[in-house]
């Protein structure tokens, strides 16, 4: 286990980024780039680690999931209306994610390769920073998840999509397209976690397949290297979540996008001046 530090790193920076507006794939990327022997942790390593933080969105949610799937279910059955809120909620959700699965395995392979570059993320930092700003500061505020219709749901989900590009943020995204169509701050942030359950477990599960069918796939990490940074993303995350969902009910998400500018500008410069590269 030559890498075991940096897997325990990389590890508690997922479970600390995940859920803020601040891409946490880009995060792994960027440090993976100082990190001795790590270069670049690979999109099957930044997948699986998902998988512990998005265990932490189940468990948080629990209720509200069981209550979804459970009243969707019923309602395929005709045991439940299916304008029932909370069987409509699990449609919108499979609806707004098919954008996701399609455009991933469209772009599997720049997803694994191209997409990655550090240029590329570092401007997608600033970019969505911005976006996120200026939707914070000129969005309504008014709508809550009832009334999520199924033109939003499938713009949700393109916002989705937009996260398979590292240093967008998949939790950024959503909550950027959730406030410019006049969402709630709470309200974008909690549809942008359930959106997220399917195409991450999806998304992380299968690149669980891979390494275990050809280990060679995921370096510069062992499976159980890996196994331990999804265990530690899990534990730190169940506690981030908690405070971040508390934190945007009263305050703006202005920190965020200066720590989005400030870290995507730093990265710039040092790809200019060499002391990382692209």
């Amino acid at each position: 286990m030559s890498h075991l530090f940096e897997a325990i790193i990389l590890g508690l920076v997922q479970g600390l980024t995940e859920f803020l507006p601040v891409s946490s794939s880009a995060h792994l990327r960027i440090l993976g780039a100082f990190l001795p022997g790590t270069e670049d942790p690979g999109a099957a390593f930044t997948a699986i680690t998902q998988i512990g933080t998005e265990a932490a969105v189940v468990l948080f949610f629990w209720r509200d999931i069981v209550r979804i799937v459970s009243r969707w279910a019923l309602s395929i059955i005709g045991r439940a209306p299916r304008n029932d809120p909370d069987a409509r909620m699990g449609w919108l959700i499979i609806l707004g994610s098919i954008p996701i699965v399609v455009l991933g395995i469209l772009f599997q392979n720049q997803i694994e390769t191209v997409f990655r570059s550090l240029w590329l993320v570092a401007g997608m930092l600033i970019l969505f920073g911005v976006l996120l700003g200026i939707a914070d500061a000129i969005g309504a505020r008014r709508r809550r998840l009832d009334q999520l219709t199924v033109g939003h749901g499938v713009i949700y989900g393109l916002a989705q999509a937009l996260a398979l590009i590292p240093g967008v943020s998949r939790s950024g995204g959503t909550i950027t397209a959730g406030l410019l169509m006049g969402y709630e701050r709470a309200a974008a942030a909690r549809y942008a976690f359930l959106l997220a359950i399917p195409a991450v477990f999806g998304s992380g599960f299968y690149q669980l397949y891979k390494v275990v069918k050809e280990p060679e796939v995921n370096p510069p990490f062992t499976l159980l290297e890996t196994g331990l940074a999804t265990v530690i993303a899990f534990v730190v995350a169940l506690v981030v979540i908690k405070y971040f969902m508390a934190f945007i009910s009263k305050r703006s998400f202005l920190p965020f996008v200066i720590y989005r500018v400030a870290l995507g500008a730093f990265v710039m410069v040092m790809l200019a001046t060499g002391v990382i590269t692209a």
